[in-house]
C-alpha cells in the first residue's frame, strides 16, 4: 500500500503585529491570527517537514501521515525571523522560507514590494491612479508608445480573490503590462513620492539577513530559492533562467554550509514557470518546486516540481473553528 500522498501546503507572505506596525494597511496576516491558525492546524493536521515531503514524492519513499500540512513563507521578510520563527520553533514545527536573493544581498527592494507599500502608505487607490495618469502622460511626451489610462484600466481592472478592481489594475499595470523600463521608473517614482524612504534603508528593514537565515537553518527550518531577481521565470529566456537558478543554488549552499545535502527547493516568483524552467530544475537536481495553483497537493498525481499551495486565507484563523472543505480534500 502506497499510504497517504496528500499534503496541504500553506502559503504566507507578511506576518506581523499589524496594529503596531508602521504599515497597518499592508495586506498581511496579523501575528495573533497566525498563532490561532497554527493552533488550528496543530489540532486538525500533522505538520511535516520539507524533507518528509521530498522523500514521500520519490519512488519507494516513506508515505506522509494523514492530514499532512507544510508551511511555506515567501519573499524573505524580516517578519519571518522576528515573528514566525519563534512561534514555529516553540511548537516544534518546521517552516520553509523562500528568499529573493538580490533583495537580501544587495539591499534592493523588489518592485512587487514597492507596489505593496505604495498601496499601504495612506494614499487611496484613486489618488495613486491619478499619479499614474500624470506619469503616463509624461512618458508619452518623452517618446514612449503608451495607451491612455482609460484603455489600460478597461483591459486590466477586474476581480480576483483578494483585490478590488482598482488595486488589481495598479498591480497588473506596474508588474506586467507596461514596458519594463517604464514600469520600473514609474514604480520608483511612486515609491519616492508616496512612501518617501530611501530604498536601501527600506530593504534593510524589510528583508532578513544572511545571518538570520543561517540561524533558522541551525534550528531546523528549511531555506529555498525564490529566484535571484524575483522575475517571472516564464518571461525569461532559458539562459537567464539558468543564471537565476545557478545564483540561487550558490546562495543556498552558502546558507547551509556543511549541512547542505543537495536537496534544494524553489518557489516560483508569481507562480510563473515553463518547460525551460522544468528542464533546468532537472539539470540542476532540484528536489521540489512550488506554484501558486490553489489545490491540495497529491504526490501520486502532482509532480514534485509543480506542487500547488493554499493561501493562508483559505485556512480558518481560529483554533476552535470548524474544519472547511479544504480539510475534507486533504
Amino acid at each position: 500500500m502506497i499510504g497517504n500522498q496528500k499534503v496541504t501546503v500553506v502559503m504566507y507572505h507578511y506576518v506581523r503585529d499589524l496594529k503596531h506596525s508602521r504599515y497597518p494597511a499592508i495586506h498581511g496576516l496579523d501575528r495573533t491570527l497566525f498563532i490561532e491558525q497554527v493552533e488550528y492546524l496543530r489540532k486538525h493536521y500533522v505538520p511535516v517537514t520539507m524533507e518528509q515531503v521530498i522523500a514521500a514524492g520519490r519512488p519507494g519513499g516513506e508515505p506522509l501521515p494523514p492530514k499532512a500540512v507544510l508551511l511555506t513563507f515567501d519573499d524573505g521578510y524580516t517578519d519571518h525571523f522576528t515573528t514566525v520563527f519563534p512561534i514555529l520553533k516553540n511548537r516544534n514545527i518546521q517552516g520553509s522560507f523562500f528568499a529573493p536573493i538580490k533583495a537580501l544581498t544587495e539591499n534592493t527592494v523588489l518592485d512587487v514590494n514597492k507596489i505593496h507599500f505604495i498601496l499601504a502608505s495612506g494614499s487611496t487607490p484613486k489618488e495613486i491612479i491619478n499619479h499614474i495618469r500624470i506619469l503616463l502622460e509624461q512618458y508619452g511626451r518623452e517618446g514612449y508608445e503608451l495607451d491612455t489610462l482609460e484603455s489600460y484600466y478597461q483591459r486590466l481592472a477586474g476581480f480576483d480573490r483578494f483585490d478590488t478592481p482598482e488595486v488589481l489594475f495598479i498591480k497588473r499595470l506596474l508588474q506586467v503590462e507596461l514596458p519594463l523600463e517604464v514600469r520600473t521608473q514609474m514604480t520608483d517614482s511612486l515609491f519616492t513620492r508616496i512612501v518617501g524612504i530611501n530604498p536601501e534603508t527600506f530593504s534593510r528593514e524589510l528583508y532578513m539577513t544572511r545571518e538570520q537565515m543561517q540561524c533558522m537553518v541551525d534550528a531546523g527550518m528549511h531555506i529555498g530559492s525564490h529566484g535571484y531577481d524575483h522575475f517571472w521565470f516564464n518571461s525569461l529566456p532559458k539562459e537567464q533562467q539558468e543564471r537565476e537558478i545557478d545564483l540561487s543554488i550558490r546562495f543556498i549552499k552558502d546558507i547551509y554550509g556543511s549541512r547542505y545535502t543537495g536537496d534544494w527547493t524553489i518557489c516560483y516568483p508569481y507562480g510563473g514557470y515553463n518547460e525551460d524552467t522544468l528542464d533546468l530544475l532537472r539539470k540542476y537536481g532540484c528536489a521540489a518546486g512550488f506554484t501558486t495553483t490553489v489545490k491540495v497537493a497529491d504526490l501520486s498525481e502532482d509532480s514534485l516540481f509543480t506542487l500547488p499551495r493554499l493561501d493562508t486565507n483559505d485556512i480558518p484563523k481560529s483554533r476552535d473553528a470548524q474544519t472547511n472543505d479544504w480539510y475534507a480534500q486533504g
